[in-house]
């Protein structure tokens, strides 16, 4: 026997030695699974929380802001409810029915405005395709080609960013005269 070989005990514990560490790997490799699975099952349900409270608060996002709207109904319905069925005086009825709608406008573009709604009126302005929207062209000698002289409807901005284009009526130009547009 040389020095090289070794004995049947010796065989016999390096044996041991490998199969212990191949128990103590596998033993590593099924905690190291069991760890993956967690980590993704807990990625998947963050993932499905995430998308539950996107959808919720793109659902509910504009809360804020119809229920400010809210007061606003109300007074066109008390405005509509103070016109009695049999009155005296019309054009004092038709007066503070006015008068009602006025401060009904004034609440709602405040609710508006606490919203960052913007109106866009541009009578007398240059006609601008970014936030008009010409409905007709009309002749007049008093204003250049190009502006603003009606205001069918007015837009809305929000941020900055548009809501609705006002339709507006526009001077017409000469035929050789486009309408510039800044």
């Amino acid at each position: 026997m040389t020095k090289k070989e070794k004995t049947h005990p010796e065989v016999e514990e390096e044996t041991q030695k490998t199969l212990s560490k191949e128990e103590e790997l596998q033993e590593e490799i099924e905690k190291l699974k069991d760890k993956f699975l967690r980590t993704s099952a807990e990625l998947e349900n963050y993932r499905k929380r995430a998308e539950k409270e996107r959808e919720e608060t793109t659902k509910y996002a504009i809360s804020t802001f119809a229920r400010e709207l809210l007061s606003v109904a109300d007074n066109l319905r008390r405005a509509v409810e103070s016109v009695p069925e049999k009155h005296d005086s019309p054009e004092k009825l038709l007066h503070s029915l006015m008068e009602g709608v006025e401060i009904t406008e004034k609440e709602l573009l405040s609710v508006f405005h606490k919203h960052s709604i913007e109106k866009i009126d541009p009578l007398g302005k240059p006609f601008d395709h970014h936030f008009h929207q010409a409905m007709f062209e009309q002749e007049d000698k008093d204003q250049p080609p190009g502006t603003v002289v009606h205001v069918l409807q007015v837009g809305y901005r929000l941020h900055g960013r548009l809501l609705r284009p006002a339709l507006v009526g526009v001077v017409k130009g000469k035929k050789s005269d486009p309408i510039e547009t800044p």
